[in-house]
């Protein structure tokens, strides 16, 4: 492997077994044929086909077992996965075959897809957001009247609290927090556009049909296609920045607060050296920072791939496969190892030594 989300050694470090769940090739897969199946079934309940053939079209979806190497020479040759998934499909569908992808497009299902891995990811960040939170109020109540020398510009400035700089850590994730539930709705939506986004061979049950899938599938309904629109999966991305990087600075202050004959924490475990043997390094706290510069610099990506030609995009839309999994990593990593360092606090503050 060659990231280091899933490398043999530095997945040590950056690995989250959660995260890498969430984007498994096999999960991404059920989240396809999840698509196809209740697209049968809204098939069958608008009438377009006879329920009794959209049933059994969806359950043939549900039970099947795809060729992976023949999907993997599929993309190759059309670019993306769902043809060579719908040809298999067809070719085991026989009299069902008119409840089959009959009126969808490619993008339907992978935008779906991913709406439901982002469902997914959301949860996941809310929920280590809460715990992150908790973990920071815990060491505020243990430390928080401690005195501790208040730094600007990064000299000695005037005395504050633990308390006061553990606010600044906590304040943005209960931002952060709010604006994972603002964007749920956004972002966790069914994609229904057909061939050219404007749903039209649905006729007039597009709309019935695309708040069928959207229950059957536990996604918000959408009114509009967003096809070639990727503001909302964008202002995500941006969301996943500025959580690494409000990690991030909790992480540079407490590599800071760590320096020998500053002492300001103390953590417990891990952080040798191959040379010298009387160091510490806050390891966790530089994977923080490691993980906020990352995802910062690949926001710039993201906005790139906004820039989506008329009704559709090859390039910026496969831009958008290769930059933001990575960035679900990065934040979900950087989440874990917020509440794992907390956790290995074992004291804040308490000696003031210097004078400003």
């Amino acid at each position: 492997m060659s990231d280091v989300f899933s490398h043999p050694w530095f997945g040590g470090l950056f690995a989250d077994p959660e995260i890498e769940h969430i984007w498994s090739a096999e999960r991404q897969l059920a989240h396809m044929l999840a698509f196809e199946a209740a697209y049968s079934r809204a098939l069958g309940k608008a009438g377009v086909v006879d329920v009794d053939t959209a049933t059994s079209a969806a359950d043939m979806i549900e039970a099947f077992k795809p060729d992976m190497a023949d999907l993997r020479k599929g993309t190759e040759i059309d670019g993306l996965p769902v043809p060579a998934l719908v040809r298999q499909l067809k070719h085991s569908a026989g009299p069902l075959l008119p409840a089959v992808h009959a009126g969808t497009t490619s993008q339907d299902v992978l935008d779906t897809a991913l709406a439901l891995t982002l469902r997914s990811v959301m949860d996941l960040l809310a929920e280590r957001l809460t715990t992150l939170i908790s973990e920071l109020n815990r060491l505020n109540e243990a430390f928080g009247s401690n005195a501790l020398m208040g730094r600007t510009r990064m000299q000695a400035a005037l005395p504050i609290t633990v308390g006061d700089r553990i606010a600044t850590w906590r304040s943005p994730l209960e931002g952060h927090h709010d604006r994972v539930n603002y964007l749920r709705p956004m972002v966790a939506r069914i994609q229904l556009g057909g061939a050219v986004g404007d749903r039209r061979p649905l006729g007039d049950n597009s709309a019935a049909m695309a708040d069928f899938m959207a229950a059957a599938l536990g996604l918000q309904r959408s009114d509009t296609v967003w096809h070639s629109t990727r503001e909302n999966i964008t202002e995500f991305a941006d969301l996943l920045s500025l959580i690494s990087g409000s990690l991030g600075k909790l992480g540079q202050d407490i590599c800071l607060m760590a320096q020998q004959g500053l002492d300001e924490i103390k953590l417990s475990g891990g952080g040798g050296s191959s040379a010298m043997p009387h160091k510490q390094n806050p390891i966790l706290a530089e994977l923080l920072v490691t993980l906020a510069r990352f995802n910062a610099t690949q926001i710039s990506g993201m906005h790139q791939a906004l820039v989506h030609e008329q009704e559709r995009s090859g390039n910026a839309w496969a831009l958008e496969w290769m930059i933001l999994p990575p960035m679900t990593q990065a934040t979900a990593r950087a989440l874990s190892a917020s509440i794992e360092m907390c956790a290995r606090i074992t004291s804040i503050g308490g000696v003031q030594t210097e004078q400003p």
